[in-house]
């Protein structure tokens, strides 16, 4: 059987990006937790539950039957991609709009407990790389390996204003670097599952290395571990025949 692979982290850290690439080499599932609570968000913004941008809050709570959430795998793009009650809203989740509301919708503990129990059903099987805020701490508090992401806020506000530039929004950077703040702010200090780096995590600092430097960090990261882990057993097996041999 598979591990789990929790990643919790900022916004503009490379998770998502990481978690793929960590899915496709190890052949693993990968979810996108964050991408969860923004089918929710957009579902909630298409049902007129945000009036002046601000979210009508037991309207989406008494809404939340209705909500089924699916990933499907695209062999054209290589990637999972969201569904929302059926219908693909991969690309209508990833716009600004979404990434300035969704806070609104992620730290209702409503949201968060129906989320919470879809993702550990999803990762029953193991194989799996998830990726989000509270993963580690409290989605798979026993995953086999914890990572948690980082990197300086300049550096992800580039990466995410590279990331809505090329989808063909007109965004400043200032409002990138103002939403992140808030999010960080939001993702931290929320009542429900905060964002914290547990004390067992591996930490990658993306600042200053690329995406396949950071593969590599966390493949030669679960080389270590498996090979401790071999060892140690190795050891316990040794203990245990000497012990019986001991008894004769």
């Amino acid at each position: 059987m598979g591990l789990v692979i929790a990643i919790d982290g900022y916004s503009g850290c490379g998770k998502s990006t990481l978690a793929k690439a960590l899915a496709i080499r190890l052949g693993y599932r990968y979810i996108d937790t964050g991408a969860m609570y923004r089918a929710v968000c957009w579902y909630a913004l298409q049902q007129g539950f945000f009036d002046n941008r601000v979210l009508n809050q037991s309207a989406l709570i008494q809404a939340l039957t209705e909500i089924s959430i699916q990933f499907k795998y695209n062999p054209q793009h290589q990637a999972s991609e969201v569904f929302l009650n059926g219908e693909n809203c991969e690309t209508s989740i990833r716009t600004m709009e979404i990434s300035s509301l969704v806070t609104q919708v992620s730290k209702l503990p409503e949201v968060r407990k129906k989320m919470v129990e879809l993702q550990r059903r999803m990762g029953a099987e193991k194989s799996l790389v998830m990726d989000g805020r509270d993963i580690g701490s409290y989605v798979f508090p026993e995953a086999e390996l914890k990572l948690f992401m980082t990197a300086d806020k300049e550096v992800r506000a580039q990466r995410r204003l590279l990331e809505h530039q090329l989808k063909g929004e007109s965004v400043s950077l200032k409002e990138v670097m103002d939403n992140l703040e808030y999010r960080d702010f939001e993702d931290r200090t929320r009542s429900e599952s905060p964002l914290i780096q547990t004390v067992d995590a591996f930490v990658v600092d993306t600042t200053l290395i690329s995406k396949d430097e950071q593969l590599n960090l966390v493949l030669t990261e679960l080389k270590r571990r498996s090979e401790e882990h071999t060892s140690e057993l190795q050891s316990r097996q040794y203990l245990v025949c000497r012990l019986l041999l001991e008894k004769k």
